[in-house]
């Protein structure tokens, strides 16, 4: 198994230690960030297996670091999944439009988080195998 390492990007200490004890415990290797401007250096830099994307942040908001990650050759194919409080239609049909892979509404269920983050990895792991870019 390669090396599996997921930045969380959110503001609220609370759920960044929540989600990052779920993933460590799961054998990620996590970097965490609390906010947008510095979430996306950690991204450019890491290269990593997945990203948790809070949308509402200081400095840089999650859809904006989306559009970044996205719009960058590096990193547009990187798995991101939105984990806001933002559960409006409208505000999850945004989401998807900016790119992101899959959205969960806080609060969450802290074993479906990691479930839908494991499928989010093994689809990009099938992607690269397959030499597919973004399906």
């Amino acid at each position: 198994m390669s090396r599996q390492v997921a930045v969380i990007v959110d503001d609220d200490p609370d759920i960044r230690a929540m989600v990052a004890m779920k993933l460590t415990s799961a054998g990620y290797t996590v970097h965490e960030e609390v906010d947008g401007e510095a979430g996306l250096a950690a991204i450019q830099q890491l290269d990593p297996t997945v990203v948790i994307l809070d949308w509402m942040m200081p400095r840089m908001n999650g859809l904006e670091v989306l559009q970044r990650v996205r719009s960058d050759e590096a990193t547009r194919d990187v798995p991101v999944l939105l984990l806001t409080a933002r559960a409006q239609e409208d505000a999850i049909e945004r989401g998807f439009a900016a790119g992101a892979d899959d959205y969960v509404v806080k609060p969450f269920s802290p074993r479906e988080l990691l479930t839908r983050i494991d499928a989010l990895r093994l689809r990009g792991e099938r992607r690269a195998v397959a030499g597919d870019s973004r399906a």
